[in-house]
């Protein structure tokens, strides 16, 4: 297995990287607290491919792999783009107009909890949320899904709302559907992941490198140099673990790709919630304050940490796959 990126893949990240400098800089996401999501920018990242990037030329896509999505992911994921950009992902081809931006997808994951309130994200911006339970997956008019947003959310760029109860939707697909997207799901969470833990390093890099205590760069210590060099360990884990999930589910016989995507998804993120807190503490005091982007960072990982199974949840998968190899 070659894990080293084509001129093609290192085109397209380049092509998402330039984008997201111009469309998403930190002024514009201070811009989008509250909010989370703006319609028009949603319309240029479908524009760009992001949601038909896996969609068969023949349905109007990119008809690339899944590689190519998690590279795209880790470009989004430096920049931390908010919106449901996952869901729609996997909604292309599921959802009409997910895959041009036409139609915005939201999800929730009950495989593993089906208890009330149920916790769905952008809820006022969706047009469709999508249902993973099971024994299969449901697709209910986001309209018809009475909630009450909270009004605090732990990440000020994803809106969150509370509903006590879910409408009946329409059966899109079965139990082997709903597995396959909360497996996609897993493997490309994890390369947005990925692009937080590389930002918030290069975040307490260049930081460290400016700022100076008793006359010298506080990047000069040697527990700064410890701190960054953790983090830079952690951040390239992070990318062999993503990378390889994403090449195992491009071509199964190579392993075993739910064992490759719980992985990428626990190392990954590990690497961006400890990453981020190293941001912030390089940052020292003023890293706990509003003006500095860390917390940002760190607030999306505890967000996407729950999305498509938590640590734990992988964990468990891990052993299971483990100790069926071992038997």
């Amino acid at each position: 297995m070659d894990f080293r990126i084509t001129e093609d893949q290192a085109a397209l990240m380049e092509g998402i990287r330039s984008f997201c400098m111009g469309r998403v800089s930190i002024d514009r996401l201070r811009e989008l607290e509250g909010k989370g999501f703006d319609k028009q920018l949603w319309q240029e990242i479908a524009e760009m491919g992001v949601f038909a990037l896996r969609l068969p030329e023949s349905e109007g896509g990119v008809d690339l792999g899944m590689v190519e999505a998690v590279l795209v992911f880790e470009e989004l994921g430096k920049a931390i783009v908010p919106g449901p950009l996952v869901w729609s992902h996997l909604a292309a081809g599921l959802v009409d107009g997910a895959a041009t931006g036409e139609t915005v997808v939201g999800g929730l994951d009950l495989t593993l909890a089906d208890g009330a309130p149920h916790v769905i994200e952008h809820l006022e911006d969706l047009d469709i949320l999508l249902v993973l339970r099971d024994e299969g997956v449901d697709k209910i008019d986001a309209r018809s899904v009475s909630g009450k947003q909270v009004e605090t959310p732990f990440d000020p760029l994803t809106p969150v709302s509370e509903a006590s109860e879910l409408p009946a939707g329409e059966r899109i697909g079965d139990a082997g559907l709903s597995a396959r997207l909360r497996l996609e799901g897993a493997a490309i969470t994890s390369g947005f992941m990925l692009g937080i833990a590389e930002t918030t390093l290069d975040l307490a890099n260049a930081y460290a490198k400016q700022r100076e205590q008793f006359g010298r760069v506080i990047g000069s210590f040697q527990a700064l140099k410890h701190i960054l060099a953790d983090c830079y360990v952690r951040q390239e884990a992070a990318r062999a673990a993503a990378y390889a999930a994403a090449a195992t589910y491009d071509d199964p016989t190579v392993g075993d790709v739910a064992r490759a995507a719980s992985a990428a998804k626990i190392v990954a993120g590990e690497a961006a919630m400890k990453n981020a807190r190293a941001c912030i503490q390089v940052h020292g005091g003023m890293g706990f304050t509003w003006e500095v982007p860390a917390h940002y960072y760190w607030k999306r990982t505890w967000v996407y940490e729950t999305v498509f199974g938590t640590v734990a949840d992988h964990a468990d998968t891990l052993a299971e796959v483990t100790s069926q190899a071992g038997a």
